[in-house]
């Protein structure tokens, strides 16, 4: 590095030298001393970048080895409401024992919105692929219709004050009870004079999961939800 600043030094005096005495006859001897200097001041340059390189090489190997290695496969699904056909939706899916609500089981998994990504869809249910936390969140619509013209039934007022419940189990091979991860609750009074009130139930958290759980979400009225896919949803994906 001294020698490098001495030949930066040198440089700048012949340099001054070349401009001011171009009448003298040793002008020419100092202006090939001036490239000569110029020479060695690059050859000193590529040393010391060289040098430096090799260096930090061996600092850096492992950042480098980060970026090169293969990103880790992406594990989410998010499917959204279908319009299945009435009575497929009328009293919703059978959760099994010991299960509140009614299970939606006709969630739509490649159209639209929807997507599967490494994650099955099986009877309305997310099979996991993979053991890890993953963050898991459900959206579902009510929707209360009334006919303009139409006298309320007693049925259809006693369904405007009930709570719009939506829940979110985790089926396990090992336990035969589906384990219950998420609840939430809404109560709203629906309006008697609008043809129909819309109403919504979300909520999502992080969770623990093995690989071959199932989840699965289920509503008080499965015959109320609105299934459109921006409406009404249901997903999953892999954190960590």
């Amino acid at each position: 590095m001294l020698a490098y600043a001495l030949c930066c030094s040198m440089k700048e005096m012949f340099a001054r030298s070349s401009v001011s005495g171009r009448g003298d006859p040793c002008w020419q001897v100092t202006q090939q001393l001036h490239i000569l200097i110029e020479k060695v001041t690059h050859t000193l340059i590529e040393k010391v970048t060289h040098t430096l390189i090799e260096k930090v090489s061996r600092v850096l190997p492992s950042l480098v080895m980060e970026d090169q290695a293969p990103s880790r496969p992406k594990v989410a699904a998010h499917v959204t409401g279908s319009l299945a056909p009435k009575a497929q939706r009328e009293g919703g899916g059978s959760p099994g024992r010991r299960v509140q609500g009614q299970k939606i089981s006709w969630w739509e998994g490649h159209n639209g919105l929807a997507f599967l990504q490494e994650v099955r869809l099986v009877d309305g249910e997310l099979v996991v692929p993979r053991p890890g936390l993953y963050y898991i969140y459900a959206q579902t619509y009510f929707r209360h219709t009334h006919p303009e013209g139409e006298e309320e039934e007693e049925e259809d007022r006693e369904q405007r004050g009930r709570p719009m419940l939506q829940y979110v189990y985790k089926k396990v091979s090992s336990y035969p009870v589906p384990i219950l991860l998420m609840k939430t609750s809404r109560t709203s009074c629906w309006s008697r004079d609008s043809q129909f009130s819309l109403h919504s139930a979300h909520q999502g958290g992080l969770f623990p999961l093995a690989a071959g759980d199932h989840l699965l979400v289920t509503v008080s009225n499965a015959s109320a939800i609105d299934m459109d896919e921006r409406s009404s949803f249901f997903g999953a994906f892999l954190v960590s």
